[in-house]
């Protein structure tokens, strides 16, 4: 599975080591994963995640193969570690705990995100539930789709919080956007700030608000007129947006959209968000 055609691609490779043992008497190999730069002559050329890198005569190749590539640092962070990055989205969050799930109340936001437990992962706790319920008016559990989580609550006889679609969280870096928006002209979007929000209006047609949280930064809100769609206003907010928080030194971006808003999507995809995890809410059936 190694030939010319790997250059340029991660791959691992298993070889001899020369003049060594290996546990059971025969010849001692390692694997070597990284970059294929090279393959001829003889040899292939493989430069590992960290040091130089290494040329291994085929000689000594016993087998390799491409694999996928790594996924960038935004990917492998865990969906829970995400939602609090979200956070910054609400000022006014108010959080709480039951082991290891995350209570969650606004005074002023109407999202769910802002008022409903996060139940990513095991509580930890024996009356998790009890608690959730004692807690809110209307319980509301956030819980990823197909989680241990969602499987118990359902089994408890919790219920979709409603009849829309899932909500993925998707990720980007600020930098593959404002490529993506070059040559949009956000000239006309004011950027204000209030309560540590980045508030990006033009006029009263299009608006949208951004949080920072070190070095990510959140959209929510995106809003166009119905007069005023098709305009391309909503790239203008979100160039202006995206534009704020790489001033804050944002290199990630991220947004949540409900799984079935296939434009909203597509715009998204078009600008290099990918979804990064899908949750879902919620609530006894008995509050539905």
């Amino acid at each position: 599975m190694l030939g010319p055609h790997v250059v340029g691609v991660r791959v691992v490779v298993r070889r001899l080591v020369r003049g060594e043992t290996g546990p059971s008497g025969g010849p001692a190999m390692t694997d070597l994963l990284g970059m294929c730069e090279a393959f001829g002559d003889g040899v292939v050329v493989v430069r590992p995640e960290t040091g130089v890198p290494v040329t291994i005569p085929l000689d000594d190749v016993v087998s390799g193969k491409p694999v996928p590539p790594r996924p960038s640092a935004r990917d492998r962070v865990p969906a829970r570690t995400a939602q609090l990055r979200g956070f910054a989205l609400f000022p006014d969050l108010v959080t709480g705990e039951v082991g290891a799930w995350v209570l969650r109340d606004s005074a002023t936001a109407t999202a769910r995100r802002a008022n409903s437990v996060l139940a990513f992962g095991p509580s930890g706790v024996d009356d998790d539930v009890e608690r959730v319920v004692a807690h809110y008016r209307r319980p509301v559990a956030a819980v990823l789709a197909g989680s241990p989580e969602d499987a118990r609550l359902t089994g408890l006889g919790w219920v979709p919080e409603s009849h829309e679609a899932d909500t993925l969280f998707q990720v980007a870096g600020t930098a593959q956007v404002a490529r993506a928006l070059r040559g949009v002209d956000d000239g006309e979007v004011e950027v204000t700030e209030d309560d540590g929000l980045g508030v990006a209006r033009v006029g009263e047609a299009a608006s949208g608000v951004a949080a920072h949280d070190q070095d990510w930064v959140g959209f929510r809100s995106l809003e166009v007129s119905p007069a005023h769609r098709r305009q391309g206003l909503a790239l203008r907010v979100m160039s202006a947006l995206v534009g704020w928080g790489a001033e804050r030194g944002a290199t990630t971006a991220y947004l949540q959209v409900l799984a079935d808003n296939a434009p909203a999507l597509a715009l998204y995809d078009r600008l290099g968000f990918r979804t990064h995890h899908r949750y879902r809410y919620l609530v006894p059936a008995t509050v539905r």
